[in-house]
């Protein structure tokens, strides 16, 4: 490198670099969620053979009137392994997951499978025990699959769900999928009964995955998510978190309707705090209308609303649903006074919320009313 020998050109690119540090620090703060004043330790991914229990973790005391009604203990088998693939750039990469089996699986079906995708800042093990969802599936006799970014791909471990060759299909889904395949391939899945969901960052890149694989879901589930097929650009992303994707709200869709002559139903709920400042509710009521063209709902589509007062245990909530038929193909829960975290998960983690409504029960309870034609 050749040094400028102009003490006064040296000090404005001393300077650049400095200012150019400082935006991507900006940019990745942003685009992380906020973290309480409480933040666990984040677990290395090179220790996924050796992950603790949940179960067995130490509990910290809470007020009796904050502390959520917990599911029983997780006891089933809880393993960790990757897929290999090819980076973007054509170099070797490989994607760490964590699978979740139940102690008794149902003997006469096979296992229901939901996808959990975590948010910026986050590991697949902190996620899962942050929303308590292994011990609701132990119960309901769900496996759960957590696949994991990686630092290398992004320093946050968002997924890049405002990249527009991902949008399209590509960038970190065709891992997604191999790992979703992989697990299907390897253990007695019920393929009639797929689900995918995840929260903020990993809910956009769910609605990605499931819009660009409809037959693989039986329903989708995004909680905090962001409206799908705009940003293009880590600028973009926060436009689009703080304002939504305005006009490319219906030419994302019918771009991906156009790839297909038919597309499968995708069942959605979605899950939304009216205090979050990070996602901001914008992105609910876009992804509510999307949800409607892909699932080709007229705007007339019955719809029933439930409103329920917040309480000392939980938030009050707004519940809305639209039908097909008999069918619920749409839940829309707006939660009073939620930020951007999980909603009724163990607080003692960062990005989730003690109290309530729980989003993993009602993520469940939706997706329990969904099959896919196989």
């Amino acid at each position: 490198m050749v040094k400028t020998a102009n003490p006064w050109l040296r000090s404005v690119l001393r300077a650049t670099k400095k200012q150019q540090r400082s935006v991507v620090r900006a940019i990745g703060s942003l685009l992380a969620p906020p973290k309480p004043k409480r933040q666990a330790k984040v677990r290395p991914a090179g220790v996924a053979a050796t992950v603790t229990p949940l179960k067995a973790r130490a509990k910290r005391s809470t007020p009796a009137a904050a502390k959520p009604a917990s599911p029983a203990p997780a006891i089933g088998k809880w393993l960790a392994s990757y897929l290999p693939g090819i980076s973007e750039r054509g170099t070797l990469r490989r994607m760490s997951y964590w699978l979740y089996l139940p102690d008794k699986p149902p003997a006469d079906t096979g296992l229901p499978l939901i996808v959990m995708l975590h948010g910026c800042d986050q590991t697949a093990t902190l996620f899962a025990e942050g929303t308590r969802m292994n011990q609701l599936a132990e119960a309901a006799g769900y496996a759960v699959l957590y696949p994991q970014q990686a630092v290398s791909t992004h320093p946050h471990r968002c997924w890049k769900w405002y990249d527009r060759a991902t949008q399209q299909g590509g960038g970190d889904v065709p891992m997604i999928v191999g790992i979703v395949n992989k697990v299907m391939a390897s253990y007695p899945i019920d393929r009639s009964r797929i689900y995918i969901c995840g929260i903020s960052a990993g809910a956009g890149m769910a609605n990605i995955v499931a819009l660009n694989h409809p037959e693989l879901f039986a329903a989708l589930g995004l909680h905090s998510g962001p409206s799908f097929g705009a940003g293009h650009s880590t600028i973009g992303a926060l436009a689009v978190m703080q304002h939504g994707g305005g006009a490319r709200v219906d030419g994302a869709i019918e771009e991906v309707l156009d790839k297909r002559d038919a597309f499968s139903p995708l069942p959605t709920i979605l899950i939304q705090g009216e205090d979050d400042h990070v996602v901001r509710p914008i992105n609910q009521v876009q992804l509510a209308r999307q949800a409607m063209l892909v699932n080709r709902l007229p705007a007339d589509s019955p719809e029933q609303v439930k409103v329920k007062l917040g309480t000392r245990r939980g938030h009050g909530y707004h519940l809305r649903d639209v039908y097909r038929g008999r069918k619920v193909m749409l839940r829309v829960a707006r939660i009073a006074e939620l930020k951007h975290a999980w909603s009724g998960g163990d607080e003692r983690l960062s990005y989730n919320s003690g109290r309530g409504p729980d989003a993993s029960r009602m993520m469940l309870d939706f997706f329990s009313r969904h099959r896919r034609a196989v």
